[in-house]
């Protein structure tokens, strides 16, 4: 998809950036924004790229689900939205590249979704994040779903019954975010700690982050079912020898991939 309405895609190197740019309407998530947003991923993880860099444009990272979108829409309309909206924080997560979401300003809603489905996360000092729907009238349940994952259950209770923004240094208290910094340092932030989570091999890197979230939220023992066969598996791959027989020659790798 080589042009987009609602957001920019730029590539730096083995860097894409793609920053949603719907400013005036704080990079709330529409349908057509939530599509492009989709393609725009999966574009680049068919790419050469190693690393993803999600930002936003304007004073607001993302305030979530456009709800013009949603009230004019029936109960099939919004299960598709929805859906699309699922489909798009299981392609964060899918893609080989390392994913890593640069917040500032308020992600709130599927915007705080967005940031929790990354694999990485650096916020600027300025930034918040919510669970909104806790204080309004359309909880936040698809939402919950990631940020459940990274916070645990009793922050994620207070963060979607109170609808609460917390401010960044919480966020990095409870580990929705890696980072925080000045805002004026967000950039580097975020290109060194891309540039140290993209080194090695990309297969391998790839084939370690999909086995990851395969192994997430599984009982230990499932867990290391999964593990053991992936890393088996992986011994064998060219990065692997290449970056064993470097260590034993006492030498620099030279990655095959």
């Amino acid at each position: 998809m080589g042009e987009y309405q609602h957001l920019i895609r730029e590539q730096d190197g083995d860097t894409v950036t793609i920053t949603m740019n719907r400013a005036a309407r704080r990079n709330s998530l529409s349908a057509e924004h939530l599509g492009e947003l989709l393609a725009a991923f999966r574009e680049a993880g068919e790419s050469g790229a190693t690393g993803i860099v999600l930002a936003g444009a304007g004073p607001v990272f993302s305030a979530g689900h456009d709800f013009a979108d949603v009230a004019a829409r029936d109960l099939t309309g919004v299960r598709e939205l929805l859906r699309l909206c699922t489909d798009l924080m299981q392609a964060i997560q899918s893609v080989p590249q390392v994913v890593i979401a640069r917040v500032h300003g308020l992600a709130t809603a599927a915007g705080c979704q967005l940031v929790a489905s990354c694999d990485l996360a650096i916020a600027a000092e300025s930034a918040g994040f919510a669970l909104p729907g806790g204080k309004g009238g359309w909880f936040c349940h698809t939402p919950a779903v990631p940020v459940a994952r990274a916070i645990g259950r009793k922050r994620l209770m207070e963060l979607a019954l109170t609808g609460d923004v917390v401010d960044a240094a919480t966020a990095l208290d409870w580990g929705l975010v890696n980072r925080v910094v000045p805002d004026a340092e967000l950039d580097a932030a975020v290109a060194d700690l891309l540039a140290r989570a993209t080194r090695g091999s990309r297969a391998s890197k790839a084939l370690g982050k999909q086995t990851l979230y395969a192994q997430l939220d599984r009982p230990e023992a499932d867990a290391y079912t999964i593990a053991l066969e992936v890393m088996a598996a992986a011994s064998q791959l060219p990065g692997a020898k290449e970056g064993m027989a470097a260590f034993l020659e006492k030498r620099r790798p030279s990655w095959p991939d």
